[in-house]
């Protein structure tokens, strides 16, 4: 593969990549070094890439990666935490339920949230939770190109993936309240 063929296949995703990458470091200028970084490592390595496979997996895989790797050694005492304790939760069920006027419908007052709400609430999210959100709600990836870019098995991607949307009902919902769209 030429500069100008890998240019023309991996450049389209630039935009892309910045966004998930803005999502992993919530930090603008972290997240252009990062997106810097992926593309020097994806040209270097051009001649691994499978001529006909997916360049955007392909990148994305270098993104997550490479991110893992910084994020491994800036931090001291990396942990994993356990979220077996998520427990059900359904923000619909609870809009329907406690709605602030008999008038409004559940679906009307989801719908006024704010895409700033919906940032805020991903980034609370843990790192592999926001990952794999990141990788299948946003950017559409399917759950086996997440788990191929993420190195984990499908069902990891499939369970991480159910976790983070139940967390993400509390957050939403902790703003329904504070938004007065519901009575807590």
């Amino acid at each position: 593969m030429t500069a100008k063929d890998f240019e023309e296949q991996a450049m389209p995703h630039a935009d892309s990549l910045y966004n998930t990458a803005l999502r992993l470091t919530r930090n603008p200028s972290d997240s252009e070094d990062l997106v810097q970084e992926v593309f020097y490592k994806a040209f270097r390595s051009i001649n691994q890439f499978e001529a006909g496979t997916n360049m955007r997996a392909w990148l994305f895989k270098i993104l997550v990666n490479t991110h893992i790797s910084q994020y491994r050694k800036t931090a001291k005492d990396p942990s994993v935490a356990g979220y077996d304790d998520i427990e059900e939760f359904s923000l619909y069920g609870q809009v329907h339920s406690r709605s602030s006027s008999l008038t409004d419908s559940p679906e009307s007052i989801l719908d006024r949230f704010l895409d700033e709400d919906i940032r805020k609430a991903i980034d609370k999210l843990p790192d592999q939770f926001r990952d794999v959100v990141m990788l299948v709600d946003i950017e559409g990836f399917s759950y086996k190109e997440a788990s191929d870019i993420l190195d984990v098995p499908v069902g990891t991607i499939m369970s991480r993936l159910f976790r983070s949307r139940k967390l993400l009902q509390k957050y939403l919902w902790e703003y329904a309240v504070e938004y007065g769209y519901v009575k807590p």
